[in-house]
Protein backbone atom coordinates (compact mmCIF):
# COMPACT_ATOMS: atom_id res chain seq x y z
CA UNK A 1 0.00 0.00 0.00
CA UNK A 2 1.53 3.30 -0.87
CA UNK A 3 2.37 5.26 2.14
CA UNK A 4 0.82 8.74 2.74
CA UNK A 5 4.27 10.72 1.76
CA UNK A 6 3.97 8.59 -1.89
CA UNK A 7 0.14 9.92 -2.28
CA UNK A 8 0.90 13.05 -1.65
CA UNK A 9 3.67 13.23 -4.31
CA UNK A 10 1.65 11.97 -6.31
CA UNK A 11 -1.15 14.26 -6.04
CA UNK A 12 1.31 16.67 -6.52
CA UNK A 13 2.65 16.01 -9.42
CA UNK A 14 -1.35 15.21 -10.91
CA UNK A 15 -2.19 18.33 -10.25
CA UNK A 16 1.21 20.55 -11.14
CA UNK A 17 0.93 18.91 -14.56
CA UNK A 18 -2.43 19.68 -14.76
CA UNK A 19 -1.46 23.19 -14.60
CA UNK A 20 1.35 22.99 -16.91
CA UNK A 21 3.89 22.93 -14.67
CA UNK A 22 6.81 20.06 -14.48
CA UNK A 23 6.66 18.64 -10.48
CA UNK A 24 10.48 18.98 -10.70
CA UNK A 25 10.51 22.76 -11.64
CA UNK A 26 11.54 23.98 -8.18
CA UNK A 27 14.76 21.25 -8.18
CA UNK A 28 15.44 21.96 -12.25
CA UNK A 29 15.69 25.81 -10.56
CA UNK A 30 17.75 25.04 -8.08
CA UNK A 31 20.19 23.69 -9.77
CA UNK A 32 20.42 25.97 -12.72
CA UNK A 33 20.73 29.13 -10.23
CA UNK A 34 23.74 26.77 -8.58
CA UNK A 35 25.64 26.19 -12.08
CA UNK A 36 25.22 30.60 -12.85
CA UNK A 37 26.54 32.97 -10.81
CA UNK A 38 24.21 35.53 -9.35
CA UNK A 39 23.11 38.41 -11.61
CA UNK A 40 22.49 40.76 -9.04
CA UNK A 41 19.02 42.71 -9.81
CA UNK A 42 16.77 42.47 -12.29
CA UNK A 43 17.87 38.40 -12.72
CA UNK A 44 18.70 37.78 -9.44
CA UNK A 45 14.69 38.80 -8.28
CA UNK A 46 13.52 37.31 -11.34
CA UNK A 47 14.49 33.64 -10.39
CA UNK A 48 13.48 34.50 -6.97
CA UNK A 49 10.48 35.17 -8.52
CA UNK A 50 10.23 31.98 -10.98
CA UNK A 51 11.28 29.64 -7.67
CA UNK A 52 7.82 31.64 -5.88
CA UNK A 53 5.45 31.06 -8.41
CA UNK A 54 7.02 27.28 -8.41
CA UNK A 55 6.36 27.12 -5.11
CA UNK A 56 3.40 28.42 -5.17
CA UNK A 57 1.74 25.46 -7.88
CA UNK A 58 3.19 22.76 -5.81
CA UNK A 59 0.66 23.76 -3.37
CA UNK A 60 -2.27 24.70 -5.80
CA UNK A 61 -4.44 21.79 -5.63
CA UNK A 62 -7.82 20.89 -7.00
CA UNK A 63 -10.77 21.49 -4.17
CA UNK A 64 -11.52 18.55 -2.23
CA UNK A 65 -7.89 16.74 -3.27
CA UNK A 66 -5.38 16.21 -0.28
CA UNK A 67 -2.89 19.17 0.31
CA UNK A 68 0.68 19.10 1.62
CA UNK A 69 0.71 18.97 5.43
CA UNK A 70 2.58 21.85 7.27
CA UNK A 71 5.28 20.79 9.70
CA UNK A 72 4.20 20.15 13.01
CA UNK A 73 5.16 18.10 16.20
CA UNK A 74 1.84 16.34 15.64
CA UNK A 75 1.84 12.53 14.48
CA UNK A 76 1.20 11.25 10.96
CA UNK A 77 -1.73 11.62 9.91
CA UNK A 78 -2.98 7.98 9.39
CA UNK A 79 -4.72 6.90 5.80
CA UNK A 80 -7.73 6.81 6.78
CA UNK A 81 -7.86 10.29 8.24
CA UNK A 82 -9.06 13.04 6.04
CA UNK A 83 -6.87 15.76 4.53
CA UNK A 84 -5.10 18.05 7.23
CA UNK A 85 -5.70 21.59 6.82
CA UNK A 86 -3.99 24.26 5.10
CA UNK A 87 -4.66 28.33 4.42
CA UNK A 88 -5.71 28.85 1.16
CA UNK A 89 -4.16 31.92 0.45
CA UNK A 90 -0.51 31.90 0.82
CA UNK A 91 1.53 34.74 2.09
CA UNK A 92 1.85 37.78 -0.27
CA UNK A 93 6.06 38.79 -0.03
CA UNK A 94 7.20 41.75 0.73
CA UNK A 95 8.61 43.90 -1.48
CA UNK A 96 12.37 44.25 -1.21
CA UNK A 97 13.10 47.52 0.67
CA UNK A 98 14.41 50.26 -2.06
CA UNK A 99 16.88 53.43 -2.33
CA UNK A 100 13.70 56.00 -2.55
CA UNK A 101 13.25 58.61 -4.66
CA UNK A 102 16.72 59.34 -6.83
CA UNK A 103 16.22 62.44 -8.66
CA UNK A 104 17.58 61.71 -11.76
CA UNK A 105 19.47 58.53 -10.68
CA UNK A 106 22.72 59.54 -10.14
CA UNK A 107 23.11 59.08 -6.40
CA UNK A 108 23.10 55.62 -4.80
CA UNK A 109 23.54 56.08 -1.39
CA UNK A 110 26.96 56.44 -0.91
CA UNK A 111 28.44 56.68 -4.49
CA UNK A 112 27.92 58.83 -7.30
CA UNK A 113 27.18 58.55 -11.16
CA UNK A 114 29.30 60.79 -12.88
CA UNK A 115 28.51 59.04 -16.38
CA UNK A 116 26.14 57.41 -18.75
CA UNK A 117 25.78 56.64 -22.04
CA UNK A 118 23.42 59.47 -24.30
CA UNK A 119 20.00 58.52 -24.01
CA UNK A 120 19.80 56.24 -20.73
CA UNK A 121 16.97 57.67 -18.29
CA UNK A 122 16.53 56.40 -14.29
CA UNK A 123 14.32 53.19 -14.35
CA UNK A 124 13.08 54.28 -11.39
CA UNK A 125 13.56 51.07 -9.69
CA UNK A 126 16.07 50.36 -6.78
CA UNK A 127 16.75 47.89 -3.92
CA UNK A 128 18.91 48.71 -0.79
CA UNK A 129 19.78 45.93 1.28
CA UNK A 130 21.99 47.71 3.44
CA UNK A 131 25.53 46.48 2.66
CA UNK A 132 24.39 46.28 -1.15
CA UNK A 133 22.42 48.71 -3.20
CA UNK A 134 21.51 48.81 -6.72
CA UNK A 135 19.56 50.89 -9.59
CA UNK A 136 19.23 50.89 -13.27
CA UNK A 137 18.91 52.92 -16.13
CA UNK A 138 17.22 52.52 -19.77
CA UNK A 139 15.39 54.45 -22.50
CA UNK A 140 11.74 55.63 -21.05
CA UNK A 141 12.34 55.69 -17.27
CA UNK A 142 9.73 52.66 -16.54
CA UNK A 143 10.56 50.79 -14.31
CA UNK A 144 8.48 47.77 -15.59
CA UNK A 145 10.75 48.00 -18.46
CA UNK A 146 13.71 45.88 -19.65
CA UNK A 147 17.45 47.60 -18.24
CA UNK A 148 20.22 48.98 -20.24
CA UNK A 149 22.80 49.24 -17.56
CA UNK A 150 22.48 48.42 -13.91
CA UNK A 151 24.83 49.03 -11.17
CA UNK A 152 25.06 47.29 -8.07
CA UNK A 153 27.00 48.13 -5.22
CA UNK A 154 28.41 46.02 -2.18
CA UNK A 155 30.15 47.62 0.60
CA UNK A 156 31.51 46.51 4.39
CA UNK A 157 30.72 42.18 5.04
CA UNK A 158 29.30 41.93 1.22
CA UNK A 159 32.70 43.14 -0.44
CA UNK A 160 34.08 39.59 0.02
CA UNK A 161 30.97 38.03 -1.73
CA UNK A 162 31.78 39.83 -5.13
CA UNK A 163 35.73 38.97 -4.04
CA UNK A 164 35.05 35.38 -4.08
CA UNK A 165 32.95 36.04 -7.55
CA UNK A 166 35.91 37.65 -9.01
CA UNK A 167 38.38 34.96 -7.65
CA UNK A 168 36.11 32.46 -9.45
CA UNK A 169 36.83 34.28 -12.78
CA UNK A 170 40.44 33.92 -12.29
CA UNK A 171 40.39 30.76 -11.45
CA UNK A 172 38.33 29.69 -14.35
CA UNK A 173 40.03 31.81 -16.48
CA UNK A 174 37.14 33.78 -17.46
CA UNK A 175 37.90 37.78 -17.85
CA UNK A 176 40.62 40.21 -16.97
CA UNK A 177 42.40 42.48 -15.02
CA UNK A 178 42.07 45.98 -16.34
CA UNK A 179 43.36 49.70 -14.77
CA UNK A 180 40.38 52.32 -14.19
CA UNK A 181 42.79 55.64 -13.69
CA UNK A 182 44.54 55.05 -10.57
CA UNK A 183 41.76 51.75 -9.55
CA UNK A 184 42.05 48.47 -10.30
CA UNK A 185 39.01 46.83 -11.64
CA UNK A 186 38.16 43.11 -13.60
CA UNK A 187 36.25 43.07 -16.86
CA UNK A 188 34.23 39.37 -18.11
CA UNK A 189 31.08 38.65 -19.82
CA UNK A 190 28.86 36.92 -16.51
CA UNK A 191 26.81 34.55 -16.89
CA UNK A 192 27.31 32.97 -20.78
CA UNK A 193 23.90 30.80 -20.79
CA UNK A 194 24.45 26.93 -21.38
CA UNK A 195 21.73 27.27 -24.09
CA UNK A 196 23.88 29.97 -26.15
CA UNK A 197 22.28 33.20 -24.63
CA UNK A 198 24.81 35.97 -24.77
CA UNK A 199 26.36 37.02 -21.13
CA UNK A 200 26.04 39.93 -19.41
CA UNK A 201 29.01 42.63 -19.97
CA UNK A 202 30.48 43.29 -16.29
CA UNK A 203 33.37 45.49 -15.35
CA UNK A 204 33.63 44.80 -11.46
CA UNK A 205 35.37 48.35 -10.06
CA UNK A 206 37.79 48.55 -7.14
CA UNK A 207 36.78 51.98 -4.98
CA UNK A 208 38.19 51.11 -2.06
CA UNK A 209 39.14 48.42 0.51
CA UNK A 210 34.89 48.18 2.18
CA UNK A 211 33.66 49.16 -1.34
CA UNK A 212 33.31 47.31 -4.66
CA UNK A 213 30.57 49.06 -7.61
CA UNK A 214 29.58 46.21 -10.13
CA UNK A 215 28.80 47.67 -13.83
CA UNK A 216 26.48 45.73 -15.90
CA UNK A 217 25.37 46.08 -19.64
CA UNK A 218 22.61 44.19 -20.64
CA UNK A 219 23.14 41.42 -23.66
CA UNK A 220 20.60 43.48 -25.73
CA UNK A 221 21.45 46.74 -24.93
CA UNK A 222 25.29 45.41 -25.70
CA UNK A 223 24.12 44.95 -29.19
CA UNK A 224 23.26 48.62 -30.28
CA UNK A 225 27.43 48.79 -30.28
CA UNK A 226 29.69 48.19 -32.60
CA UNK A 227 31.89 45.90 -30.75
CA UNK A 228 32.97 44.34 -27.93
CA UNK A 229 35.76 47.25 -27.87
CA UNK A 230 32.69 49.56 -27.72
CA UNK A 231 31.10 48.07 -24.95
CA UNK A 232 34.72 48.01 -23.06
CA UNK A 233 34.65 51.93 -23.20
CA UNK A 234 31.10 52.21 -22.52
CA UNK A 235 31.94 49.85 -19.05
CA UNK A 236 35.06 51.50 -18.55
CA UNK A 237 34.16 55.53 -18.28
CA UNK A 238 31.29 54.93 -16.12
CA UNK A 239 34.02 53.35 -13.98
CA UNK A 240 35.75 56.24 -14.41
CA UNK A 241 32.80 58.87 -13.37
CA UNK A 242 31.94 56.98 -10.09
CA UNK A 243 32.95 58.69 -7.04
CA UNK A 244 32.09 58.14 -3.32
CA UNK A 245 31.30 60.35 -0.45
CA UNK A 246 33.07 58.61 1.87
Amino acid sequence: MPTLEERLRQVMADETARLYAAPDLVDRVVRSTRRKRRRGGVAALATSAAVLAAGSLYLTVAPGAMQTPAVSETPAVSETQGPPAIDDIPPVPSPPPSLGDLGDGKTLKHVKVGYLPEGLQWGHWSVDYGDSYSTSWNFDGDKHGFYCVQIFVYEGKAVQEVDDRVQGYRDEGEGEEVTVGDRTGYSVIADVGEDGMKGTPTLILNMGEQRRAEIMFSPTYAKRFTNAKAVDRELTKIAEGLTADN
